[in-house]
């Protein structure tokens, strides 16, 4: 096990005794302070968030790893699309090779511009499989918003993971919590996995639940930890396993088949869950979140290879036949989840 996943280990087990927890819990307490009043210059004004014209929906969440923020994205640029809106995806572009200090275009909706390398996975699987929508990334959300708005001529923008990003205003500022992982032990980064104070919560109008077990969850999953929730505005999505394909051929890969699962995903425990409802799972590779692959990483492994849709971006480039993507569902009512905030 290295040093990554010891810790994100530390951070969603229970009264972890682990050697490592006070040095961790000493840089969390600086950590959590400067958030906190960073946090607390924008409550007061002495921060501006700056209102762009277009209306702006922000999908993040008050950890790290992943919590189901790349499917819930793609399903609100669709609904908007459907409404005839133009619209825009910006992302960071976490592990791509672009500089985050420029805008990048990475499709207008027609035409990719660059390779998945390049734009970071969720941005190229956002260009690959949204057709019709605009994919940007940079640093700056705002600077990213005004030209989509200005040489692009969009006015629907989902920021993909940008909670914590407050210099741009958005219209409606969702929060995705995982219903098994919830807030894991509640510490701030780097001893916990929290990016902010739990108060920060209270500026989502929406709390998503992402629900990615075969067992129902309900909306008082959070009201021991968050005691000023709301349950009007919370909302249960349930995530499942759709169909596994391969990324070569569109081949469906038949159930109950010998596989191994291949990710490189922030908390990845969910989908080798899925991977073992469908297959006969062999093995589990895990490389550290937002990998850049290397064909000597996978081509050594023989068999079928099962791995997510942000990992099959990447890995599509190697041409390899054994390699398949597990598709996931949401089911969620994207016009409640709107409700009241639509332009």
């Amino acid at each position: 096990m290295n040093l990554k996943s010891k810790i994100t280990e530390i951070h969603y087990k229970k009264n972890s005794k682990s050697l490592l927890l006070p040095l961790l819990e000493f840089f969390s307490f600086f950590y959590s302070k400067i958030t906190a009043f960073r946090n607390y210059l924008y409550d007061i004004g002495l921060l501006k968030e700056i209102k762009v014209n277009a209306f702006v929906i922000s999908v993040g969440n008050l950890t790290t790893g992943g919590v189901g923020k790349t499917p819930l994205v793609a399903e609100l640029a669709k609904f908007y699309l459907a409404q005839d809106k133009n619209v825009a995806i910006i992302s960071r572009g976490y592990g791509g090779k672009l500089s985050a200090k420029k805008v990048n275009v990475i499709s207008n909706g027609q035409e990719i511009f660059y390779t998945a390398k390049e734009a970071g996975d969720e941005p190229y699987w956002f260009a690959e499989n949204l057709k019709g929508i605009n994919v940007l990334t940079c640093a700056n959300r705002v600077k990213a918003a005004n030209y989509a708005i200005q040489n692009l001529g969009v006015n629907v923008i989902i920021l993909d993971d940008a909670f914590q990003h407050r210099k741009i205003q958005r219209d409606l500022n969702l929060v995705l919590i995982d219903s098994e992982k919830l807030l894991g032990n509640q510490k701030h980064l780097p001893a916990g996995p929290l990016r902010e104070n739990i108060s920060g919560l209270k500026r989502a109008d929406k709390l998503v639940i992402m629900n990615k077990s075969a067992k129902k969850t309900d909306k008082n999953v959070l009201s021991n930890i968050f005691e000023k929730y709301d349950e009007q505005n919370t909302v249960i999505c349930n995530v499942v396993p759709g169909y596994t394909y391969n990324i070569k051929t569109n081949e469906v890969l038949p159930l109950k088949t010998d596989v191994i699962a291949v990710s490189a995903i922030g908390q990845p425990e969910q989908f080798y869950s899925f991977v073992r409802q469908k297959f006969n799972l062999s093995m589990e590779v895990t490389f550290d979140d937002h990998h850049q692959y290397k064909i000597d990483d996978i081509n050594k492994y023989k068999g079928n290879i099962v791995t997510t849709e942000k990992d099959a971006v990447k890995l599509k480039s190697f041409n390899l036949n054994n390699i398949y993507a597990m598709k996931l569902k949401l089911d969620i009512d994207i016009k409640g989840l709107i409700n009241g905030k639509n332009r």
